[in-house]
């Protein structure tokens, strides 16, 4: 049995194969796995493998190595690490899964919202250390393994028998029932409204609370509002309080160098100012271009110098002028900036920031003053909520109540294919009192499962063993596979403990499911495995020194061997081997 890891998500692969390109550009694929790389994993030294659509079937001897894909895909997924994870344990390992993905789906809206979108594929990335910590990445993106696990589920579903699957928990099945309904945008509408009517009876006990906070807090607010008023900051004030108190302060110093500038340009205590030596220049470059055409461009280049000094003397003039020394407009503007800056500090907060503070104490003491009557106003906004929420989720409820009788007949025909028309599959909706509006509705949902008769229906995890929780589950995919966005599944040995009459119908089911989702799937029965449009094959290769897990995709011809062998176990003869071929040609 696969031991499995918890679900995560990934990031990119450097070094993925080649065949992920061109996998990429089959677009007659919409969501699907289609690469799965793994680098020194347990007993994997380099394994790429290429997954196609519709059912892929994995087979092998047991203790091959089956589990060492799903613990990498797993783990590629940001599932738990294990201990002895590493085959050489001096190296890094790395599990990389591509998946290609369909337009507008959960999983791309996800990866946008987060700038994590790179057309139409997603790899996630997991690079497990020596030290034992571990690095993920989305489309080389470094992210946190939370993120991870996040994405996983929108990406694919594994199945095994000893993990707690996603039917094994209640919040699940609501989700499953409205996709299968196909009612999810009127779910999502009543969600929509809870949460603003929630937001409202926040804002009202906030201002209820604040309101009955006494008057000390009132007389407080008063205060500093009043304070703020007096000071009467302008929008840009401080900046420009500042900005001419820089210039008031150095005004002597300024005026120095700007005088300077000045002789410097004109040569009015110099003798000769930048300004006359390149009107001199001009001057001889005009007449040599007499005589020397190409200084043409070089006297363009004086002529433009000669202009620009003019102009920037003006500049220097008018800036010398509005520089003056005024020992009382400085004084002034201290005054000014020094109680713009006590209020700050008085205040605990940025002098930048006081016009905000003005604003927020402001508007807290109206709430004092005035919350009660404010608390009304939002209270009239709710019942308008409230009426749409009720009108809304009554409506919800009607729809889903019809989605469950069709649920419950569909998912019972799929059990009575499995042999096990004993069960009674029972979608249970009770009815939630609160007072307020819930996100999900006015109903819980759950799934329950009678495996005995006459006993009444309870919990899948408390009745369902794991090879029935395996079939109910397959029946329930089954069932949903047609109306919601199922993933990729993947079933680690479903078919454990069934006949070979229910194995049958198990592979007819699974090939079926694979008409409309990725289906992976580990068997060891023949009958499963003849229905598969790909087969891999795992093997152990062991060595004095260590053991090396390989997997292949097997040809028609090395699929009848392997289902001749799943028929016959050592002893494989022509009979076998003709009933192999019989059960492909007839899949």
């Amino acid at each position: 049995m696969a031991s499995q890891a918890g679900l995560g998500q990934l990031p990119r692969l450097p070094c993925l194969p080649n065949s992920i390109n061109k996998r990429f550009n089959r677009r007659e694929i919409s969501h699907m796995l289609s690469d799965l790389s793994i680098r020194n994993f347990t007993t994997v030294d380099e394994l790429e493998l290429d997954f196609g659509a519709g059912l892929s079937i994995i087979t092998g001897e047991t203790g091959a190595g089956k589990s060492v894909m799903l613990d990498a895909l797993a783990l590629a997924l940001g599932g738990k690490t294990q201990k002895q994870t590493l085959r050489d344990e001096s190296r890094t390992a790395e599990l990389s899964a591509a998946f290609l993905l369909q337009k507008d789906d959960l999983a791309s809206s996800w990866l946008a919202e987060r700038e994590l979108l790179d057309g139409d594929q997603v790899v996630c990335r997991r690079v497990l250390k020596p030290d034992g910590r571990s690095r993920a990445f989305i489309n080389g993106s470094a992210v946190n393994i939370s993120e991870l696990r996040q994405l996983a589920p929108l990406l694919l579903d594994l199945h095994g028998q000893h993990e707690q699957q996603t039917l094994l928990d209640k919040s699940k099945h609501r989700a499953l029932l409205d996709a299968f309904g196909k009612h999810e945008k009127l779910a999502s509408e009543v969600a929509e409204l809870a949460q603003g009517w929630n937001q409202l009876q926040q804002r009202i006990d906030k201002l209820l609370q604040a309101s009955s906070s006494g008057d000390a807090r009132k007389q407080l607010l008063a205060y500093q509002v009043q304070e703020l008023e007096n000071l009467k900051l302008g929008q840009n004030e401080l900046k420009q309080l500042e900005a001419e108190h820089k210039v008031l302060a150095n005004a002597e110093g300024l005026l120095a160098q700007l005088q300077q500038l000045q002789e410097i340009c004109s040569g009015e205590s110099v003798g000769t100012g930048l300004a006359d030596l390149s009107q001199q220049a001009n001057r001889q470059l005009a007449d040599c271009c007499n005589t020397l055409p190409e200084l043409k461009n070089a006297l363009g280049l004086i002529e433009s110098a000669r202009i620009q000094i003019d102009e920037a003397l003006v500049d220097i003039n008018a800036a010398a002028e509005g520089v003056q020394i005024n020992p009382e407009r400085l004084q002034e503007v201290e005054s000014r900036l020094d109680l713009i800056y006590s209020v700050a500090r008085k205040h605990n907060t940025q002098a930048t920031s006081i016009p905000a503070l003005h604003i927020e104490l402001a508007a807290e003491l109206e709430a004092l003053q005035n919350g009660e009557d404010l608390a009304e106003k939002l209270r009239e906004q709710q019942q308008e909520l409230e009426a749409r929420y009720a009108k809304s989720a009554g409506s919800l409820s009607k729809k889903r109540k019809s989605a469950a009788t069709k649920l419950e007949t569909a998912v019972a025909n799929r059990l009575t294919e499995l042999q096990m028309k004993h069960c009674q599959f029972v979608v249970a909706l009770a009815p939630r009192e609160s007072g307020r509006p819930l996100a999900s509705g006015t109903e819980s949902i759950e799934f329950l499962i009678s495996t005995v008769p006459g006993k009444s229906a309870q919990p899948l995890a408390k009745v369902a063993s794991g090879g029935e929780l395996s079939r109910i589950s397959l029946a329930i995919q089954v069932s949903t596979a047609q109306t919601s966005a199922t993933p990729t599944l993947v079933f680690d040995e479903v078919d454990v403990g069934i006949s070979g009459a229910v194995a049958e119908v198990v592979g007819n089911l699974l090939r079926e499911l694979g008409n409309s989702s990725q289906v992976i799937c580990v068997t060891h029965l023949p009958q499963v495995a003849a229905k598969g449009s790909q087969h891999l094959l795992v093997t152990k290769q062991l060595s004095k020194r260590s053991a090396s897990t390989e997997i292949k995709t097997l040809d028609k011809d090395a699929r009848r061997a392997e289902l001749a062998r799943m028929l016959g176990g050592l002893d494989v003869t022509e009979s076998t081997l003709a009933h192999a071929a019989e059960m492909l040609d007839t899949a």
